[in-house]
């Protein structure tokens, strides 16, 4: 097509366009011209016509001053200047009186063209210059509306022609519909008056010329590449460029997930090898995004910035295996002029504070956490999001997706992970980064994120607050107690840990952080727990275990919450703080986000198991400081590590019972009293450290059915008969007997009991010869023993006992839990018996001083009658 209209569609590339055509028909030898050579081979062509070349550019020619040419020729018009420039002042002739007159020179330009082409007609900025025109008439250059008739007339005349080549270069939006309606953006058509010259020339070419893009993405790398590198030399050079793109790609294959669909497609490798050593990435948002603005000129622009991101990593002796969007040097001025001349002036500030710069925000994450700085994961993020966001804050769809973000930044050998943990870091501190599920950007106006930054640190003043929300945090996680029994989270004082028989877990407060120090505040807080219990010393030393945070770790805990506690207020006034929809919407993202950082870094912090430990009776208290480790909640790993390290002990046997028993010793004369053992294992370090009293009285339970008790364990007795001189109800070997804490039952030492037993059945022998059949002596023997003289020495057979009764008293306060303990340790044993019949009566006595009240007498009785009392009442006295 003889006519050609080249779009500026995305603000540049008409003039390296315009510059290859006009050297192009110059005469110069296609082998000097790059790429030449190859265009003629595939036109089938050996060389290249040198015709007359005319160039108007608008910005140069001014319709209001004529100008006198080197032969003294007066020239007024753009005909004008076409003229002299095809044949100087004879060809001026032809078209003379219509630039005198500044009216269109119709078929003067028909016979121009016929007698001195064949020739190249290059117009640049034509809309600049019709702008100035007047409708008037009154300048020397004519007026608006002849300018676009000499527009019809010149593409006429050059549709006509055979041998006549125009080109044209107009700007234009890429907005939709703009697009056809020539209404290009002001800033560089020229207003009003610019909008309506782009729309009458776009009507005059959209006739007869043939529209032509400029360079794409593709184009784009080649373009930079013989600009600014020299080319590939050796076979060597390209198998270190194929290299790096398989490794690239292999690396967008295996963790498909994390990056964008095409960069999986076999096409995206040859992509990375046409643009080595830059990464497709960046053409892409230079290309798609930065080019949508008016001040940026496609190819120019890239060319500038690309030149000055290049000349900085070259002087950093940069080693990186692409040039990433991630490692653009934005805090080099010269990259960052290049990508803020074409933004507003408030973005500098953005650059400054949130994205590259000695005293930026993702300088400081990286500072704050090593895994992140290792790899500069939060600053590489900040460049990345910067470069395919500032120049879309005003479309519809902002940003870039979270996969396009780590395209941008993750390089073979490193994890897609890390880099979206520095981007949530980044979204929860920074001032002008926003969020909208996956997508990411900056703006220029600050976000509610700066408002929770000051409430965050406002709160430091307020530990209180951040002291009650780790409370609760505490309390919440602490809700599986694992095998403690009891959990006491932050106590106070000592006053706070009841002095009980059962292992307990106790929470130190913030205040007492642990840390390998000579003075170690978890340390000192636990022995003054251990010691006493607020004015009085602590009888149950050997039942507590203290879990401490970590002084250094605990900051980071900190500041979580206070972070969570901020965002949490910003929500509860989103009303008052007049938050748009947003904002609360990030608001919620971010305090979602800081519930989740909270819970994470809890178990962080609280990492430190303090364990009391004593190795003899004569050694002092030591502690051993256990680091917890793995997954689940903190309760429940804490006394998993404590198992492991048999320094909580679920399960014991009689034996083992006995061999503590001795070598302490913990027997009282010939024997101890179970409820004297559950007080010493409560309260002396030097034993082991026991679940509860029900750990002991199952291992007294499994002494005394022990058929080896003799040697092994111990004998059991319901009392001892002062007066009598014996064991009340003494029984050993295969008798199964339940045991409680609070049982006054003793335990007798086996030889003790072998003494007892053989003078019972010495006795019973012989009250048996005398005729005496009186058994109320003996004592029971194993089932499976019955009869044998061998195994069953010194046992005899059990008197059987048909009935049973038994009264206790409840505490008031507590009669469900008693009355449970009494259902699972009396009744359900006397229920399982074969044909038993087991009657149980809860009886109840109240004394009441003052008199019940008229309330309290209607609720008993009222109560009382639903659940089927058999009889109740209240009486005067």
């Amino acid at each position: 097509d003889p006519v050609v209209d080249l779009r500026t569609t995305f603000g540049g590339g008409k003039t390296h366009s315009m510059l290859a055509l006009y050297h192009l028909f110059s005469g110069t030898p296609p082998r000097e011209l790059a790429g030449v050579e190859e265009v003629l081979a595939k036109a089938g062509a050996d060389v290249v016509g040198t015709p007359k070349r005319v160039v108007l550019v608008g910005t140069k020619i001014s319709p209001g001053n004529p100008a006198r040419k080197t032969d003294g020729t007066d020239v007024r018009t753009l005909w004008g200047e076409l003229a002299w420039q095809l044949g100087g002042a004879e060809a001026f002739e032809l078209v003379r009186q219509d630039d005198e007159r500044a009216t269109n020179p119709g078929d003067a330009l028909h016979k121009l063209l016929k007698q001195y082409g064949p020739c190249l007609i290059l117009i640049d900025e034509w809309v600049a210059y019709a702008r100035q025109l007047h409708d008037e008439g009154d300048l020397p250059g004519g007026s608006f509306e002849t300018q676009f008739t000499f527009a019809q007339t010149l593409t006429e005349a050059v549709d006509a022609s055979q041998n006549c080549f125009l080109v044209v270069s107009l700007p234009a939006s890429d907005k939709g519909n703009e697009r056809s309606s020539g209404e290009g953006q002001d800033v560089e058509v020229g207003g009003i008056r610019g909008r309506a010259a782009l729309q009458r020339l776009d009507n005059v070419l959209n006739r007869n010329a043939l529209n032509w893009k400029p360079a794409s993405a593709e184009e784009g790398f080649e373009i930079v590449r013989r600009r600014l590198f020299e080319s590939l030399a050796g076979a060597d050079a390209y198998k270190q460029r194929d290299v790096t793109a398989r490794a690239f790609t292999d690396l967008y294959r295996r963790e498909r997930q994390e990056f964008p669909a095409a960069c999986r497609e076999a096409d995206y490798e040859r992509r990375i090898q046409a643009a080595f050593p830059i990464h497709p990435e960046i053409f892409e948002r230079l290309y798609s995004d930065w080019s949508a603005l008016a001040k940026f000129q496609r190819t120019r622009g890239v060319l500038r910035l690309m030149a000055a991101v290049i000349h900085s990593l070259w002087e950093s002796g940069d080693r990186n295996p692409l040039i990433l969007p991630s490692t653009l040097p934005i805090d080099d001025p010269r990259v960052q002029n290049e990508l803020t001349r074409y933004l507003a002036d408030n973005w500098t500030p953005v650059i400054e504070t949130d994205v590259d710069g000695a005293n930026s925000l993702p300088l400081r994450i990286d500072a704050e956490v090593p895994g992140l700085g290792k790899q500069s994961a939060t600053r590489r993020v900040a460049r990345t999001v910067y470069l395919g966001s500032a120049p879309t804050t005003a479309a519809a769809h902002r940003g870039l997706e979270d996969a396009r973000i780590k395209l941008g930044c993750v390089a073979p050998g490193e994890s897609p992970a890390t880099f979206g943990d520095a981007l949530r870091r980044l979204a929860a501190r920074a001032t002008y980064l926003y969020q909208d599920g996956a997508r990411v950007w900056y703006d220029t106006q600050p976000t509610v994120t700066k408002l929770a930054e000051d409430r965050a640190v406002e709160l430091m003043r307020q530990p209180d607050k951040v002291a009650l929300e780790l409370e609760r945090r505490l309390k919440e996680a602490l809700r599986a107690r694992g095998d403690f029994q009891r959990i006491h989270p932050l106590p106070q004082s000592s006053a706070d840990v009841p002095d009980d028989y059962d292992a307990r877990l106790v929470v130190l407060s913030a205040e007492h952080p642990y840390a390998k120090e000579d003075q170690n505040p978890a340390q000192e807080a636990a022995g003054t727990i251990l010691e006493t219990r607020g004015n009085a010393p602590r009888l149950f030393r050997n039942t507590l275990v203290f879990l401490a945070a970590d002084k250094v770790r605990y900051q980071d805990l900190d500041d979580a919450l206070r972070r969570h506690l901020a965002w949490q207020s910003i929500l509860a006034e989103k009303v008052q703080l007049n938050l748009d929809p947003h904002q609360a919407k990030q608001a919620e993202v971010q305090l979602n986000a800081a519930d989740d950082t909270v819970a994470a870094r809890l178990p962080e912090a609280y990492q430190w198991l303090l364990a009391p430990e004593q190795a003899t009776p004569q050694s002092p208290v030591a502690w051993k400081a256990i680091r917890l480790a793995g997954a689940g909640a903190l309760a429940e790993r804490a006394a998993k590590r404590l198992r492991n390290d048999e320094l909580l002990v679920m399960q014991l046997g009689g034996a083992i019972l006995r061999m503590h028993m001795d070598a302490v010793p913990l027997w009282r004369g010939d024997n101890v009293s179970v409820r004297q053992l559950v007080e010493d294992f409560a309260t002396y370090p030097y034993l082991p450290r026991l679940g509860g009293p029900g750990v002991l009285c199952g291992a007294v339970e499994s002494g005394i059915e022990s058929l080896t008790w003799a040697t092994d364990s111990f004998a059991l007795a319901e009392g001892y008969d002062e007066a009598a001189g014996r064991y009340v109800g003494l029984a050993a070997g295969g008798v199964r007997r339940s045991v409680l804490p609070e049982s006054r039952a003793l335990l007798v030492k086996p030889a003790a009991a072998r003494e007892q037993l053989d003078a019972e059945t010495h006795s019973g022998e012989k009250r048996e010869e005398d005729g005496d059949g009186d058994t109320s002596g003996l004592h029971p023997i194993r089932d499976d023993d019955k009869g044998d003289d061998g195994e069953a020495a010194g046992l005899i057979e059990e008197k059987k006992l048909h009935r049973f009764h038994g009264t206790v008293q409840l505490n008031p306060t507590r009669v469900g839990r008693d009355a449970g303990r009494i259902a699972e340790e009396v009744v359900a044993h006397l229920a399982s018996l074969v044909g038993a019949q087991v009657t149980v009566t809860l009886e109840i006595a109240a004394d009441l001083p003052d008199g019940a009240s008229e309330h309290t007498v209607r609720t008993v009785n009222e109560n009382s009658r639903t659940l089927k009392f058999e009889s109740h009442g209240f009486e005067e006295s």
